[in-house]
């Protein structure tokens, strides 16, 4: 750094610097996304043709399997019959479970008990706090179970 430069010239030195350092890092996160975004595309490709071979295989294998029940001496019809019931019930559990782990999801709770005491309220309250007077001594404790404010925060 020279003695003479002025502190105006530094710190347009310094902002040249600092503009040209944000552009190079904007571009590498660019380039970044791109080479990601093809290895995700690629990905998904290669998923997306498995599943398809393995849909193929589980229909062939409904054939074998319908087969050899018709050469254990079951009816053709019946045989057919047998491999789509059995699907069905698979089905139907699958569906069941998914429907069972949907309705165990709790839902947002304590923001809509949050948003409900900042509605009914009419002070300024924080958005991680209830209103004064609408939490009952169960609900303070079962507040303790729940995440504290600060791990719900943006805040480090």
């Amino acid at each position: 750094m020279r003695e003479d430069e002025s502190l105006g010239a530094l710190i347009a030195q310094a902002s040249h610097h600092l503009s040209t350092l944000v552009r190079s890092e904007i571009e590498l996160a660019k380039a970044e996304l791109t080479f990601d975004a093809k290895r995700v595309g690629m990905a998904a490709g290669f998923f997306g043709a498995a599943a398809f071979i393995g849909h193929l295989c589980l229909i062939l294998s409904s054939f074998a399997i319908a087969y050899v029940l018709v050469a254990i001496g079951v009816a053709t019809w019946l045989a057919f019959v047998i491999v789509t019931a059995f699907y069905l019930v698979v089905a139907v559990i699958l569906v069941f479970v998914g429907y069972r782990r949907l309705k165990g999801l709790s839902g947002m709770k304590r923001t809509t008990r949050t948003l409900r005491g900042l509605r009914g309220s009419g002070r300024e309250t924080s958005p991680l706090e209830p209103a004064a007077g609408t939490a009952s001594a169960s609900q303070r404790g079962q507040e303790r179970s729940e995440p504290s404010a600060s791990v719900l925060s943006d805040n480090p």
